[in-house]
C-alpha cells in the first residue's frame, strides 16, 4: 500500500497487529481497518479454512500489501487441555521473532440465552472459556510477545449485555461483567502496557444472528428490526462501525483501564 504520512493516520504503519477472532464480524473489519492503516495484521481462528478464507479477502481487497503484511495462524481456544500451548504457539508465530505491538480480542462463541435454573458447572466452565478462560492465559502469556509500553496495547471486547441483560440472559452478562474486571484489573497489572474493552451494542454479525436461530425461528430481519428500535439512531450497527473503537484504542497512548461503549445510545431507551 502506498505509504502514509501524517502525524494521525501515520501512528500505526509498521506496527504488528495480533488479532484473535479476526476472521470474521467486527474481528474481521478491525483487520481490514489496520490493513488500511498501514499495520501488519495477524488474524487468528480456530478453523485452517477460515484462516485461508479470510487472507485471500484481504489480500484482494488490499492488492498492494505484501504477503508479509497479512498472515493468519489456526489456534484452537476450545481445547481447554491445550489452550496455553496454543495461545503460546500463536504468539510466537504471531511475533515472527519480533514483537507484537497490539492485541485485539474478539473471539467467542455462539451463546443461548438460559436461565440460571439450567446451569451447571460444565456449561459454565465452557461458555467461560472463550469469555474470560482464554483471554486471562493470553493476559500471562503475552509479556514474553510484547513490550510493556504506552505504545503498545490490549484490547478486550465486551457488550452492552453487561449493563443490560436481556431477561434471563444472565449467563450473558456474567462474562461481560468479568472481562470488564479483567480489563481494569490487567491494566494496572500489565501498565504502562494499556488494556481497555470495548462493549458494543447490537451489530450485524453471524454471533448476533444465532440469536434470531435460537428465539425466533431463523427470522435475522425480525431480529435487526427489533434491535434498531432500541437505538438512537434507529439502525444496527456494521462491524466497520465499531471496528473504529478498537483502532482509536490502539492510537491513543493516553487510553488505558476504560471501556468505550459504542452502543447507539441503548441505556438511554
Amino acid at each position: 500500500m502506498a505509504p502514509l504520512t501524517g502525524r494521525y493516520v501515520s501512528k500505526l504503519v509498521g506496527t504488528n497487529v495480533l488479532i484473535l477472532g479476526g476472521t470474521s464480524g467486527i474481528g474481521f473489519a478491525v483487520a481490514q481497518a489496520v490493513v488500511e492503516y498501514g499495520a501488519n495484521v495477524v488474524v487468528s481462528s480456530s478453523q485452517q479454512r477460515n484462516i485461508d478464507t479470510t487472507l485471500a479477502r484481504l489480500r484482494e481487497e488490499y492488492p498492494n500489501s505484501s504477503t508479509d503484511q497479512i498472515r493468519g495462524y489456526t489456534c484452537d481456544l476450545s481445547d481447554a487441555e491445550n489452550l496455553e500451548k496454543n495461545i503460546d504457539s500463536l504468539l510466537q508465530k504471531a511475533a515472527n521473532g519480533g514483537k507484537i505491538n497490539h492485541i485485539v480480542y474478539t473471539a467467542t462463541d455462539p451463546v443461548k440465552v438460559t436461565p440460571t435454573s439450567e446451569f451447571t458447572v460444565e456449561s459454565l466452565n465452557k461458555s467461560g472459556l472463550f469469555r474470560l478462560t482464554a483471554p486471562v492465559i493470553l493476559a500471562k502469556l503475552l509479556p514474553r510477545y510484547v513490550d510493556l509500553s504506552v505504545t503498545n496495547s490490549f484490547t478486550l471486547t465486551g457488550g452492552k449485555s453487561t449493563y443490560k441483560p436481556p431477561p434471563g440472559g444472565t449467563n450473558i452478562s456474567i462474562w461481560g461483567s468479568a472481562v470488564e474486571g479483567l480489563a481494569k484489573g490487567l491494566a494496572l497489572e500489565l501498565k504502562p502496557l494499556r488494556v481497555n474493552l470495548v462493549a458494543p451494542g447490537p451489530v450485524k454479525t453471524r454471533l448476533l444472528e444465532t440469536f434470531a436461530d435460537d428465539n425466533m425461528g431463523g427470522n435475522v430481519d425480525a431480529l435487526y428490526d427489533a434491535l434498531k428500535n432500541d437505538t438512537l439512531g434507529g439502525f444496527v450497527a456494521e462491524p466497520s462501525d465499531v471496528a473504529e473503537a478498537y483502532i482509536y484504542l490502539m492510537k491513543d497512548r493516553f487510553a488505558t483501564g476504560t471501556v468505550i461503549h459504542n452502543n447507539g445510545g441503548v441505556f438511554l431507551i
